[in-house]
């Protein structure tokens, strides 16, 4: 079976190395064209660009595959390479560009997207982020045939996962794209030997995963103390939650809810107030509760633990108020 595949970032690549491994014939990749990263900025291959080209497989890196959109000369040239790769299949995994009907019509059997939540709910660009800032108590994979609605096509296979109340995108992140590889493997395996079974989605219980905006990063102390936290787990590695303390940015990588009542307060404490800072961690008033901190960064640095963070930041102490 010779399949093409799209994607772009870490959990694509592991996809498409599972495909290779097992045998499958890919005579293209598609995937977003190099981009600056870094701190020179340089421009940098995607992680399934650097795959492919290990595996000398052909490339191609539209920067859209709209015929009449404002890049048809990518178009054109994206779609002469999908016509001679003659493929079976096409499989998308973040791939981050918008398939029109004439990708989705060219392979013999379409095209498969694996996605990272259980379909309809959190259809769109960051499944995995927003299951956890939820609190979903589970997420996992489906595996969809692609049509020209948002995540909107008929479910060929759902594998679920338990979202542990310590998971942090990363963390979830490596699960799921270990579990979209297997099943996009076995689901090729399947469909050599005849159609795969095709489940329309549920009209109930549709959600949208919005993309992760820079301006959600900043903590809003005067919410839930959950909140806050599940947001901090939800925005590692990306964008990072953060807040301000003397003027300088502080970035929060893991808090836990603090249930020590042994703080004494004789009025609530403004949101943000530090009401402790002890060796477990900092302690922190909330809208509603309180949090330890415990992982922090300063601007420019590196991550540290809260007693690290605390001897090289005279600001962090009991009183302070964080932005």
């Amino acid at each position: 079976m010779r399949v093409i595949f799209a994607g772009t970032p870490e959990f694509a690549r592991a996809a498409l190395a599972q495909i290779i491994e097992a045998g499958f014939e890919v005579p293209l990749v598609l995937t977003q064209p190099d981009r600056p990263a870094g701190r020179g900025m340089q421009l940098q291959a995607s992680a399934v660009k650097q795959l492919a080209q290990q595996h000398g497989i052909a490339v191609a890196q539209p920067r859209s595959l709209r015929l009449d959109g404002k890049y048809p000369e990518d178009a054109t040239t994206a779609r002469d390479a999908i016509a001679q790769a003659q493929a079976d299949v096409m499989v998308v995994a973040a791939y981050g560009l918008i398939l029109p009907q004439w990708v989705l019509d060219a392979p013999r059997l379409g095209c498969i997207n694996i996605h990272a939540s259980l379909l309809p709910r959190w259809r769109g660009a960051a499944p995995i982020h927003r299951a956890i800032e939820a609190g979903d108590a589970q997420t996992g994979v489906t595996l969809m045939q692609m049509d020209a609605g948002l995540d909107t096509g008929d479910m060929l296979a759902v594998e679920a996962v338990p979202v542990a109340g310590t998971d942090t995108t990363a963390t979830l992140h490596d699960t799921l794209a270990a579990l979209g590889a297997r099943m996009v493997v076995d689901a090729l395996r399947a469909s050599a030997k005849g159609p795969l079974p095709r489940t329309p989605q549920p009209a109930q219980g549709v959600t949208y995963a919005h993309k992760i905006e820079k301006a959600e990063a900043q903590i809003r102390w005067s919410d839930d103390a959950q909140q806050i936290e599940r947001r901090i787990r939800a925005f590692d590695p990306f964008p990072g939650a953060s807040t301000v303390l003397a003027g300088e940015t502080v970035k929060v990588w893991r808090a836990q809810l603090d249930g020590d009542t042994s703080i004494s307060v004789s009025a609530p404490a403004r949101p943000g107030t530090i009401l402790a800072v002890e060796a477990q961690g900092v302690r922190v008033a909330c809208g509603r509760g309180s949090l330890l901190l415990q992982v922090l960064q300063r601007a420019g640095g590196r991550r540290v633990a809260a007693a690290d963070f605390v001897r090289g930041t005279p600001a962090c102490a009991a009183g302070a108020v964080f932005g």
